[in-house]
């Protein structure tokens, strides 16, 4: 028993000990790859951002048109709006870049 207790008081010290020591820098390769893997995420995440609010913006715009029956003029309207969409997506991306949110 008192081996036992001797392992567990030296592991306590060992971790603490560990949980204290500063962390050490890692610019090897897991960084490097860690780092292109969240700049892929990113890239991304902005491309789909930006893409599927033109498309919302075109279909919406076509259906629209469809049931009025103004040939493309709502689908340009709606287009655009789509367009602007989507950048400000990008902003708000780009401008939350520093906490990783939503």
């Amino acid at each position: 028993m008192a081996a036992l207790r001797s392992r567990l008081d030296r592991l306590s010290a060992d971790l603490s000990a560990a949980k204290d020591a500063p962390p050490p820098d890692d610019d090897g390769p897991a960084a490097q790859a860690r780092s292109f893997g969240t700049a892929m995420s990113l890239g991304f995440r902005v491309l789909a951002e930006f893409v599927s609010a033109v498309a919302v913006g075109a279909l919406l715009g076509w259906q629209i048109d469809k049931w009025v029956g103004t040939s493309p003029v709502l689908l340009i309207v709606f287009l655009l709006f789509g367009t602007a969409a989507g950048f400000w997506n990008v902003y708000r991306i780009a401008v939350n870049r520093k906490g990783f949110g939503p």
